[in-house]
């Protein structure tokens, strides 16, 4: 059926060319034609003879050209028309053709410079995010190392365990670094943080540490270690103590019962018992009668021992008698008095007047300017046969620990009130440090009589005239006392 078709059409196109040959030459045209028809007629057919031959060689037209054939009827006034049309249609294209090129302007530059610039900024503020970002994490990383790194300082600077009474010996070999000795330290379990305690010695310039065996307990302080550690230890290994006695400045046989009793296995009753024993003084003053031997002629003392207990720290062994600890105290007391009893004798003065106003100096006073300032108020009101009164006589006569005597303490009747008593007292109030017996022996000459010390700040002041000493107690205790 398709081959039937198409020789149809075959046929029916060549009939049309057949028909279009035949009116081109004559057959089917009037006479009255012009010869420029003719001649344009011939043309045609030369044309369409031209056609047909290259149809006949396999060159056939587009459908669209057999339809332009098809659907209108070729005459020579048309194909005049048709072929100007196609050669404004051929001058329309190539025209189209060069429209279609773009042409270089200002605009799409200016939009790729637009577009560019924004593409910068972009990146720009990503950038600074990206750098605000990783500041502010390391800002965060070095203030948790601060904080971690303070909390680390400050706990190896604290004691390692401020329950544990027992001690552990240790040892410093000789020619040890203070690097060395931390590391020991750390390793025997006595302190934190060795690196502290390095860090800690560099500060106070300690260099001086000493080779030997030490007791150390984990319940020391920094500060107490490095005093250890530059007194010296022993030579060989010694009996671990048991526990330690630390006996501070300014304690009385009251308070040293007490402290006892803590930290040990032994009673402050029979601690107390002890101290009223005269056999026992006796026994004590045989053995450092250098130490005792006034003491033994006192008149009216409460305790004969007291003041002559040294504040320090002692080593107690599980077992040890009462007397023999005691004795511990009794012989550190004699050890740094033996110094100043040449001195004593030069001014006159016995080792019982001497304690006895070091004992006061040592609660009247705190800094060391004071103490020696106030050992020579004494001294002045000694000698012009003036009483002392000290409130701290009035306190340890009455037997009680407070802030402020009353006019009613004042009266009390004892040998200790020293505000009806003149001199230097019975003997010693509590047990002073070596710096209160030295500014007892190397006061600081004034002429001052009195001196009252601020209830808020401590501050000592002082006055030569009683009116003077009024307005002091008026301004710096009275006044603070009603606020």
């Amino acid at each position: 059926m398709a081959d039937e078709n198409q020789n149809n059409q075959d046929h029916s196109s060549s009939s049309f060319k057949e028909q279009v040959l035949r009116s081109l030459r004559g057959e089917d045209i009037g006479e009255g034609h012009s010869a420029s028809s003719e001649n344009r007629n011939q043309n045609l057919s030369h044309d369409l003879e031209a056609e047909n031959t290259k149809e006949q060689s396999g060159l056939s037209d587009t459908p669209d050209n057999e339809q332009l054939y098809t659907k209108k009827t070729v005459t020579p006034n048309s194909y005049a028309e048709s072929e100007s049309v196609g050669s404004r249609r051929v001058t329309d294209s190539s025209t189209a053709k060069k429209q279609t090129v773009p042409s270089v302007t200002e605009e799409p530059a200016k939009d790729d410079a637009s577009k560019r610039k924004q593409k910068r900024k972009r990146e720009d503020r990503m950038v600074s995010r990206i750098v605000i970002l990783v500041i502010s994490v390391l800002v965060l990383v070095m203030l948790i190392f601060g904080f971690t790194f303070y909390r680390y300082v400050n706990a190896g600077l604290k004691p390692l365990d401020v329950k544990e009474k027992g001690y552990i010996q240790v040892h410093i070999p000789e020619g040890s670094s203070n690097k060395k000795i931390a590391n020991i330290l750390e390793e025997s379990k006595v302190i934190k943080s060795g690196m502290v305690f390095n860090y800690y010695a560099k500060f106070n310039n300690l260099t001086d540490f000493q080779a030997g065996y030490y007791q150390i307990s984990p319940s020391m302080t920094l500060d107490e270690i490095g005093a250890t550690l530059r007194e010296g230890g022993t030579a060989e290994p010694t009996q671990m103590a048991d526990a330690k006695l630390t006996i501070p400045e300014g304690f009385d046989i009251e308070k040293i019962g007490d402290a006892i009793q803590k930290n040990t296995e032994l009673k402050k009753e029979q601690f107390i018992e002890l101290m009223k024993n005269e056999a026992f003084f006796n026994t004590m003053n045989q053995k450092y009668p250098d130490l005792l031997g006034s003491a033994a002629s006192a008149e009216g003392v409460r305790y004969r021992l007291e003041g002559y207990l040294f504040p320090a720290t002692y080593d107690y062994y599980k077992g040890i008698k009462l007397e023999d600890f005691v004795e511990q105290m009794i012989a550190k007391t004699n050890n740094v008095m033996q110094q100043y009893i040449p001195i004593i004798h030069a001014k006159g003065m016995t080792n019982q007047q001497v304690l006895s106003l070091a004992s006061l100096v040592e609660k009247e006073g705190v800094k060391e300017e004071d103490r020696k300032k106030i050992a020579q108020v004494f001294f002045n009101r000694i000698a012009e046969n003036m009483p002392l009164q000290s409130d701290i006589s009035i306190l340890y006569a009455i037997g009680e620990h407070k802030e402020l005597v009353t006019y009613k303490d004042l009266e009390v009747d004892s040998p200790y009130n020293l505000y009806k008593n003149t001199g230097y007292g019975p003997g010693p109030f509590c047990s002073p440090s070596e710096q209160s017996i030295n500014a007892v022996l190397n006061p600081e000459p004034n002429n001052y009589k009195y001196f009252v010390a601020d209830i808020s700040t401590g501050k000592v002041y002082f006055a030569e005239t009683y009116e003077e000493h009024n307005e002091l107690v008026e301004k710096y205790v009275n006044k603070e006392k009603s606020e």
